[in-house]
């Protein structure tokens, strides 16, 4: 069952919290990350992201990079800009985009809990990405970024949110992409008890977004336990810091594909090579977005098609099934080309928050073909990591992003 500790968080002054909130530091190329920096001294992405405080000479990796970033965290702490809860607590923090809601519970998650597959997870990660945020956590010596962990929703944990959420709350803002962000603190002994108690009925946590994040945060983990041979597992580099939401109220956006020629076919050997794993209708100029699984709409030479999946090509396989894998497998890979999209520089990923005309302008200005998804569910990444399997790349973008500053764990804190 899945441990999910309360925690003294460091967070933001309340007058100053919508200031601090920023998107993932993975959101960002550096161009961008240091525009919004100088846009706004104080949010996060001057920690998370310390590279912007340097000339672009200077590689972002190098060790004076992770030094101001501990640095930057400690005078924030120092001037008042952070400060600390002094008993353990756990936090709610509701997003709102689009008229919708996704209510979850920020707390600590077990590093052993991730060792033992209590805390699933549906993707591969890259060890460069991980070393990035191992040695920035470490150097830190905090958890920055919280870990997006979805739940099976458990009706005691929904009763305590509801009675929690007609008080009033810690922060209230809206983004300025027009997310509402508004977090109520839990301290009360007595709910505490009752949440911890609650999520011990809880089998598993499954990652929805940042398994980098999570896989950093345990391999610090256990870094430190090495550093420590007397650990007891009571020691805060035993956790790492999460929102776990009730699976039935999260909202997965389609990842869409683009790729950059047509692996030497003309455009009717293309379409006669397609049409055999494929039903393929053409639509016209008006952009299509698939209306279930099992379809795919593709953007050529100025011509949207939807694209039917043959019964040949599908599958009750819980990752071959996926319409990640049948694109990947049926067209992608034997006809495009694209043997493994996580190295191939032909193919790109967007994500579906950027739309259908995002797909129009990069093949008007420099791929070839795009292909609009029908977005994973829910249910399928619980049934991937349920079996132990593991979904291809960017099968998933999960829409609103958790802001990154409201809530920092510190791995020799409370």
């Amino acid at each position: 069952m899945a441990e999910v500790r309360p925690f003294c968080a460091v967070r933001p002054a309340g007058e100053l919290a919508a200031q601090v909130a920023a998107l993932p530091y993975d959101v960002y190329n550096r161009k961008e990350a240091s525009l919004a920096v100088r846009e706004n001294p104080l949010s996060f992405l001057n920690i998370d992201r310390a590279e912007t405080q340097f000339p672009d000479e200077v590689d972002a990796y190098e060790e004076c990079v992770y030094e101001k970033a501990r640095e930057l965290f400690e005078a924030r702490m120092a001037d008042g800009t952070f400060l600390q809860d002094d008993v353990p607590c756990y936090y709610i923090y509701r997003l709102t985009m689009d008229g919708r809601s996704q209510t979850g519970i920020v707390a600590l998650s077990s590093v052993d809990d991730y060792l033992n597959q209590v805390v699933k997870k549906h993707e591969n990660t890259r060890e460069d990405k991980e070393i990035d945020r191992i040695r920035h956590v470490d150097t830190v010596n905090a958890h920055t970024g919280p870990i997006f962990l979805a739940y099976r929703k458990q009706e005691e944990i929904d009763r305590i949110v509801r009675q929690v959420c007609t008080g009033t709350p810690l922060y209230d803002f809206v983004s300025e992409d027009g997310v509402g962000h508004t977090v109520w603190k839990i301290a009360a002994p007595g709910l505490v008890s009752r949440i911890r108690k609650a999520f011990g009925t809880v089998p598993a946590t499954y990652i929805a977004d940042g398994h980098h994040r999570a896989a950093s945060a345990v391999k610090v983990g256990l870094k430190r336990r090495q550093e420590n041979p007397g650990w007891t597992g009571e020691e805060p580099f035993n956790y790492f810091l999460s929102v776990l939401f009730p699976d039935e109220q999260l909202r997965i956006l389609p990842y869409n594909r683009v790729v950059k020629d047509l692996n030497g076919l003309t455009k009717e050997e293309f379409l006669q090579r397609i049409s055999k794993d494929f039903e393929v209708r053409e639509i016209g100029e008006k952009a299509y977005a698939p209306a279930g699984k099992g379809e795919f709409g593709m953007y050529l030479e100025g011509t949207w098609y939807q694209l039917t999946a043959g019964e040949a090509v599908r599958s009750q396989d819980p990752v071959k099934g996926l319409d990640v894998s049948i694109l990947q497998d049926a067209l992608l890979g034997p006809v495009l080309g694209i043997g493994d999209p996580r190295t191939d520089k032909r193919i790109d990923f967007i994500g579906g928050i950027r739309g259908l005309k995002e797909l129009e302008r990069r093949v008007n200005e420099d791929m070839a073909v795009a292909f609009s998804m029908y977005p994973t569910s829910i249910q399928e990444l619980l049934d991937v990591a349920d079996a132990g399997l593991l979904m291809p790349p960017k099968s998933t973008w999960f829409e609103p992003k958790l802001r990154s500053g409201l809530f920092i764990h510190t791995l020799d804190g409370k």
